[in-house]
């Protein structure tokens, strides 16, 4: 039988026992799990709509969908440039990827004039730290405890979890690991004189929306921009709009050497991710442009997107705030309500963490969200936090209804999980 459009719980079951003989038995329970048996069939906007006809509430999607479901003109710039040229000789020049770049350094500012493209976060993540360690011809690099920056070999040495490494003796990269609390733990790292660069991300998603303290970071910043040390932000959760600035560290003056950015940069429609870097970084990219490449790297579909994605981010900026004071004026009327299974607020924006008082009972509470359609984003690596990850294209009456489900969610936690 051909694969189709999924209209129908028949065919949801046939889904899932393709995702079980061809991908992962593990996935398809997941899934299953999340969608009481159905599977995702068309989105709009905030919305999911699945095989069983259900509509639900995505505010989740990893932070991806910031500009929601098939955005009319991302989705219509994308579509221009499939019945145009949808990819790429690289052999011949692409304007598109060209246009695209320019827009994108403009777009903060022109004080990062260079742009390398990928497909996702970790592409980004692994071109930085190789330009770092060529460009300062030093090994080392300074990560942050709590941070996640991928799971290829190379990102995965930057990202603190342990649970992403089970089963592998090292990684490519010499990576350590500084504690947020300790202001002087990058100049103490920096005096071996080794270090290439200090990587960071101003808001840690996967750490439950952990926003490390600026004061902090800017130390850290400038001890390694004073060592020669490359400072690199990586966006590709927190920025572009989700925490409210283009980009975090930029808006509060750090001195950084890069911003990485992705997830939303192809409007939720195609992959894209970027690194957007001085020209003292990209040096080593400019000298051989082969150094590192990609098949799919500035891909012409996913560079036309990308246009259309920051003028409609720009459009609902202002719309944005108005969200992210209502989300936490609402979350925090949560917290007082359930003080016994609430442990803490973080976050920043349009991602926010909720912290549970136990493993449990954040799990109880995924577990009615899931029957009661709003999707969210756990943390793999911290089991206390659920992410909430609106769009940028939700209205005040959508927040409304999310938190009403999460506030019976979380009583039903609350009587259950011991809270």
């Amino acid at each position: 039988m051909t694969a189709g459009p999924v209209t129908a719980v028949d065919d949801a079951a046939e889904a899932f026992e393709r995702l079980r003989r061809h991908l992962s038995p593990k996935l398809a329970l997941t899934g299953s799990f999340a969608g009481r048996g159905a599977v995702e069939a068309s989105g709009e906007g905030c919305r999911v709509m699945l095989s069983d006809g259900r509509s639900v509430l995505d505010f989740g999607s990893y932070a991806v969908t910031l500009l929601g479901h098939r955005h009319p003109e991302v989705v219509a710039a994308v579509r221009h440039q499939l019945d145009t040229m949808p990819t790429s000789t690289r052999s011949l020049a692409n304007p598109v990827a060209a246009r695209a770049a320019a827009r994108l350094a403009g777009y903060l500012g022109d004080v990062l004039p260079k742009v390398y493209f990928g497909l996702n976060g970790a592409d980004v993540v692994e071109v930085a730290v190789k330009l770092a360690r060529l460009a300062s011809g030093r090994p080392r690099v300074i990560a942050v405890r709590g941070g996640f920056h991928g799971k290829s070999l190379g990102a995965l040495a930057l990202t603190h979890s342990p649970l992403y490494r089970v089963g592998l003796r090292g990684c490519a990269v010499d990576v350590v690991h500084v504690d947020p609390a300790d202001p002087a733990a990058v100049l103490r790292e920096l005096a071996g004189g080794d270090v290439a660069a200090l990587v960071f991300e101003p808001v840690q998603g996967e750490n439950g929306a952990a926003a490390l303290p600026l004061d902090v970071l800017r130390r850290w910043s400038e001890d390694a921009a004073r060592q020669g040390a490359f400072v690199i932000a990586d966006e590709i959760q927190c920025g572009l709009r989700r925490c409210g600035e283009r980009s975090v560290a930029l808006a509060e003056g750090l001195p950084v050497d890069a911003v990485l950015l992705g997830k939303p940069l192809g409007g939720g429609v195609v992959p894209l991710s970027a690194l957007v870097c001085s020209e003292r970084l990209y040096a080593p990219l400019a000298a051989d442009p082969f150094l590192h490449s990609a098949t799919f790297g500035g891909h012409p579909l996913s560079c036309a997107a990308l246009p259309a994605a920051l003028d409609a981010i720009e459009h609902l900026a202002g719309h944005g705030r108005m969200l992210s004071d209502q989300l936490a004026a609402e979350l925090e009327l949560l917290r007082r309500r359930h003080p016994g299974v609430v442990a803490e607020l973080r976050g920043r924006g349009l991602l926010r963490g909720i912290d549970f008082t136990s493993p449990r009972a954040a799990g109880a509470v995924v577990v009615e969200l899931a029957a009661a359609g709003l999707l969210v984003s756990p943390c793999l690596g911290r089991p206390t936090t659920v992410r909430l990850l609106p769009p940028l294209v939700s209205t005040e009456a959508d927040v409304a209804e999310a938190v009403e489900i999460l506030d019976s969610a979380v009583a039903v936690a609350e009587r259950t999980a011991g809270g």
